[in-house]
């Protein structure tokens, strides 16, 4: 049985196919997957995975966002936030005009403390608060930057930056997240702080990972360990230097490259094993748990979902986790368990991120796709199921 409706990704694959002249057969001769799989994707009959999407968005030269149907504006519209898109467009759009003399800003250590409370709201997944708050909090700082400069608001303005980017990925507006990225280079510049730096670069690398340029994002990995060359040896130089290796890690596996897979792994958890959970440290979550998490990421992406199940099993979530990370591993789960026929296993772990984390849950392409594929391969589908089919438009 194919998908329900017209608009899905297979369909989306199909008309940039034809677009470019190509047919079917011609399409699969040049990417790495089969002609089977692909006829069955734009057919509706398999879920079009992530790595699968990257692969056609490269060879037929569109976005990826082009043939998922990103951003989801029925839904977005519905929980009220197509509306908060254009007012953090603007703020990122003003960041040249220098100090707005209609604004007096509050104490630096105040806006420190907002520009934090953004982060958080983002780990959290309230998404609503975040995409609310975020331009007036940008406009706030970005005037006390200018009228008082200093390291501290140059830093905590590139925060913002990096929240915007954050929001607009976790929304679908892949090319607001792109301004947000040039944004936070032009704020960490100021601050003068190289690991801000070396982050964004991590960040610009999981930009064209999704993508499906795995060699440009490998380059801007390099680029970020690069930076911390010109940091001091320290915990968040650390903390910074093995988040890198996980992208690494990821990206590689997209690249079909274990060996350099399972040597990133090995890099990060050694920096994990010697700092701990870094949590404080530029937002990233880095420790042992996000290198065990990655690790189950990282099969999941080369396609060895048993191996990736097998480390989910290992995987002990810490209660005070970030929920956006928290959530975002129960997707992986779901998507491996559907993979590996577990289906009752595969809704369970769906059903849970949506708990956790529902906007999030619900503007993941891989979270909708897994859904679909639960809902082609179920012969009956339970109750739950088709309030998640419904949930995302289905």
């Amino acid at each position: 049985m194919p998908f329900l409706g017209d608009e899905h990704t297979g369909n989306r694959i199909a008309h940039h196919r034809k677009l470019a002249g190509l047919t079917q057969r011609g399409l699969a001769q040049r990417i790495p997957y089969s002609y089977s799989l692909l006829t069955q994707v734009e057919s509706g009959h398999k879920p079009a995975s992530p790595d699968f999407v990257a692969a056609v968005a490269q060879e037929l030269s569109v976005d990826v966002t082009a043939l998922t149907g990103q951003p989801y504006v029925t839904e977005l519209q519905q929980d009220r936030l197509a509306e908060l898109i254009r007012p953090i467009r603007e703020a990122l759009d003003l960041y040249d005009l220098g100090a707005d003399p209609d604004i007096a800003p509050r104490p630096t250590h105040l806006l420190v403390a907002a520009a934090e409370r953004l982060c958080q709201q983002v780990r959290a997944t309230k998404l609503n608060d975040a995409a609310h708050d975020l331009p007036g909090v940008i406009a706030e700082i970005t005037t006390a930057a200018y009228r008082t400069p200093s390291s501290e608001l140059w830093a905590a303005l590139s925060s913002t930056y990096r929240t915007a980017h954050d929001l607009a990925v976790k929304l679908g507006y892949y090319d607001l997240s792109t301004v947000a990225l040039d944004r936070m280079d032009w704020a960490a510049s100021r601050a003068s702080d190289p690991l801000l730096a070396a982050v964004r670069q991590y960040m610009r690398g999981l930009v064209y990972f999704r993508e499906g340029a795995y060699t440009i994002g490998q380059r801007l990995i390099a680029s970020g360990h690069g930076l911390l060359g010109q940091a001091s040896d320290s915990r968040e130089r650390h903390a910074v230097a093995g988040q890198l290796h996980l992208g690494a890690a990821i990206i590689s596996a997209r690249s079909d490259d274990l060996g350099a897979v399972e040597t990133h792994l090995t890099e990060a958890r050694s920096y994990a094993d010697r700092i701990g959970e870094a949590t404080d440290v530029h937002w990233l979550s880095f420790g042992p748990t996000n290198v065990a998490v990655h690790a189950v990421s990282a099969y999941i992406e080369i396609r060895q979902f048993s191996e990736a199940l097998r480390h989910a099993d290992k995987v002990m979530l810490p209660k005070d986790w970030a929920v956006s990370r928290a959530a975002h591993f129960h997707v992986d789960r779901a998507r491996a368990q559907m993979e590996a026929g577990r289906t009752e296993a595969a809704l369970k772990s769906m059903t849970t991120a949506r708990r956790l984390a529902p906007q999030q849950t619900r503007y993941h392409p891989g979270a909708r796709e897994t859904i679909r594929g639960l809902v082609h391969i179920s012969r009956r589908t339970p109750d739950t199921l088709d309030h998640l089919a419904a949930w995302i438009g289905l």
